[in-house]
């Protein structure tokens, strides 16, 4: 279940909202449909960065529907598994935005480990089934952990990438962080998403606001 640090973010019907999900999930699963990322898997990234350390958020749609891509942490795939055509782009547009090499691998993590939150707006999602799980409780959840995100994190980033993200924007507190918002890396929204400059303007907001850049490099 969900880090302590995060779990008081929850009211009552989000906490309903996500004994929903998680059983919806439960039952998909017991009926022989593949769930992805699996179930111990689902809160890495909230695992990985806790409320006050946020510096970035990149907020994304749902996890990648395929066999063995999922790790919970959002546009990330465990390494030697290849990289999906999202993450491709968005290794693009830092090639572009800041002269860095495209990686070998898909594994985010050593964002997460420098306060990256890499959450999406529904935490789980069927076999080849983009966005089937989007109604069954979890941006009821994710909601408020957005919110949380802003009321709790020093100033931050956050990177609002696809219409499902976007709509979040309500959640954040502008006033106190830098809100980007963009077209979502896919390939059939790609055009609008490459030349967003999110990793550049992101490090200049942060060294405005006494942060240190982020090393967006991956070894």
């Amino acid at each position: 279940m969900l880090p302590d640090s995060w779990s008081a973010a929850l009211d009552a019907p989000a906490r309903a909202a996500l004994g929903r999900a998680e059983a919806h999930a439960a039952a998909r699963e017991a009926a022989g449909v593949a769930v992805y990322p699996p179930a111990a898997l689902r809160y890495r990234a909230l695992e990985l960065v806790a409320p006050e350390s946020v510096k970035v958020v990149i907020l994304g749609q749902d996890p990648y529907h395929g066999p063995g891509q999922a790790m919970g942490l959002a546009f990330s795939v465990p390494r030697g598994v290849r990289v999906p055509p999202s993450l491709a782009n968005v290794y693009k547009e830092l090639a572009a935005d800041l002269g860095l090499g495209r990686p070998a691998h898909g594994d985010l993590g050593a964002w997460a480990a420098q306060g990256v939150l890499l959450l999406n707006t529904s935490l789980s999602v069927e076999h080849g089934a983009a966005a089937s799980h989007a109604k069954i409780g979890w941006e009821q959840v994710t909601d408020r952990l957005i919110a949380h995100a802003s009321a709790r994190a020093p100033a931050a980033v956050f990177m609002l990438w696809g219409n499902h993200a976007r709509a979040r924007a309500p959640l954040i507190d502008a006033g106190r962080h830098l809100v980007l918002e963009s077209a979502h890396p896919s390939p059939l929204s790609a055009r609008r998403f490459l030349g967003c400059r999110h990793f550049s303007q992101a490090d200049a907001w942060l060294a405005a606001h006494g942060a240190a850049p982020l090393r967006w490099s991956l070894d």
